[in-house]
Order: structure tokens, then sequence, then C-alpha cells
């Protein structure tokens, strides 16, 4: 009998400087759906079995005028893909996403590719094979 988990983690928070180009990129790319949103302020996707929100960044992160938000962060979000990563990553190529080549690893069934939203965010899709 499988043990009942007394805690899960249901929510993972990114913050951003562009909180409307961020949800244009998780929508259109990874085809999440909207749960609840605060227009340039806050939005919250469907992502599976975990939402992933993503929150303005305060005052004292803006960046200087001109220059472009890139994020700081040792976080890598990890998506998994049914099938066909190959077909997937070149939509993402062809939409100018910066990814990089898909990946195996010795002791490891699974393919993998390392990809950057438009702030710098690391996201890593997995296609396990059977």
């Amino acid at each position: 009998m499988a043990q009942q988990r007394e805690i899960s983690l249901g929510r993972i928070i990114i913050f951003g400087h562009l909180v409307d180009k961020l949800k244009s990129f998780y929508v259109d790319n990874f085809n999440f759906s909207v749960v609840e949103e605060i227009k340039d302020q806050w939005i919250v996707l469907n992502a599976g079995q975990i939402e992933l929100a993503i929150h303005k960044i305060g005052q004292g992160y803006e960046p200087e005028d001109g220059k472009e938000f890139r994020v700081e962060s040792n976080i890598k979000l990890v998506f998994y893909l049914a099938n066909n990563l190959e077909g997937f990553r070149q939509r993402l190529v062809d939409k100018g996403v910066v990814i990089g080549d898909i990946k195996k690893f010795d002791g490891i069934n699974s393919l993998f590719v390392d990809g950057e939203d438009p702030e710098g965010n690391v996201f890593q899709i997995e296609q396990r094979l059977s």
C-alpha cells in the first residue's frame, strides 16, 4: 500500500519583469492554460500536476531604462513531454527560442533539452523513453 503524503509541492513562482511576455511564452509554446491573472502583476498557469506562477518583480529590481531584464537564478524548471522531443525542440527553434541540443545520459532512460525563456529562466524538457 502506497503511503499518503502529508505535504506536496503545488506551485512554483518565478519573478519576472514583463509578466505578459512570460505568460505568452508559456501559453504559446507549452500550451499551458491560465488559472488566474492580475494584468501585468500576477499569472498562474496550469502546468499539469503543478502550477507555474509568474509574479512581477519589485521596483527595486526593475532594470534601468533601456536595459533588458535577465534573471539570476539557480533554478531549472523541468517539463515532461510524452513524445517527439525533436519535433517540439524544432518548433521552439523556429520561434527563436534559446534552446540547446538534445542529450542522452548513460544510465538514464530519457532524452533532455535545455532552453531559456525570454527573461533567462532555464527550463528543461525531458522525454522518458520506453
